[in-house]
C-alpha cells in the first residue's frame, strides 16, 4: 500500500487485470503525469491524485461511453478501494455533471461534480489530455462548442480558472 492507497504499480496491475487496453493505460499515465504537476503547484495530496489519475478510467475496461465513470466507481468499490479514490473515478466526467445533466445522459441521477481539490485536479487533467497528448484549454473549449456542448465549455473554463488561481499560474503553462 502507498499509505492508504494502492501503489502506482498496483494501479497499473488493476487496470490490466480488469481488462483495460494498453491505450487506456497509456492515457491514464499521461493524465497522472499532468495531474501530479498540478497537485504539486496546488498543494494537494499528491499520492491521492496519482492513484486517482491512474485509475480514473478504470470503467473503460467495460464501456467507453459516458457511463464509464459509474462503471469504474462500481469496480473500485468492489475492489475495496478507498472512498476518496472511488469519488475521483466517479466525478471525473464532463468537468462535473449536475443530476439533471446526468439523467439526460442516461446516468443515475446524482451529482457528479468534483468537490475536493484532488477530484478537480484529476478531472481537469483528463480534460487537458487528448489520448496521451497535452492540449491547452482553448482547444477543448472549441471542441465542446463545435459539438454543441455550451454548458460543458463553461464548466471547463470555470474549472480551469479556479485551478489556475489556486496554482498561481495558468494551467496551460504547466
Amino acid at each position: 500500500m502507498y499509505n492508504d492507497f494502492p501503489s502506482p504499480r498496483k494501479c497499473i496491475q488493476i487496470l490490466e487485470k480488469e481488462g483495460c487496453s494498453e491505450r487506456v493505460i497509456q492515457h491514464c499515465k499521461a493524465v497522472r503525469d499532468l495531474a501530479v504537476k498540478i497537485a504539486e503547484k496546488a498543494g494537494a495530496d499528491i499520492q491521492l491524485v496519482e492513484v486517482g489519475a491512474l485509475l480514473h478510467d478504470l470503467g473503460r475496461c467495460k464501456t467507453h461511453g459516458i457511463d464509464h465513470a459509474v462503471e469504474g466507481a462500481r469496480i473500485a468499490r468492489k475492489l475495496g478501494l478507498p472512498d476518496k479514490v472511488v469519488n475521483i473515478i466517479e466525478r471525473h466526467i464532463g468537468a462535473g455533471l449536475t443530476p439533471e445533466v446526468a439523467k439526460k445522459l442516461g446516468l443515475p441521477e446524482r451529482d457528479y461534480t468534483p468537490r475536493t481539490l484532488e477530484e478537480k485536479i484529476v478531472c481537469h487533467a483528463d480534460n487537458l489530455i487528448d489520448d496521451t497528448k497535452r492540449q491547452n484549454i482553448e482547444i477543448e473549449v472549441k471542441r465542446a462548442l463545435r459539438n454543441g456542448y455550451q454548458e460543458y465549455a463553461q464548466r471547463l473554463i470555470k474549472l480551469h480558472e479556479e485551478l489556475s488561481e489556486i496554482c498561481g499560474v495558468d494551467l496551460d503553462k504547466i
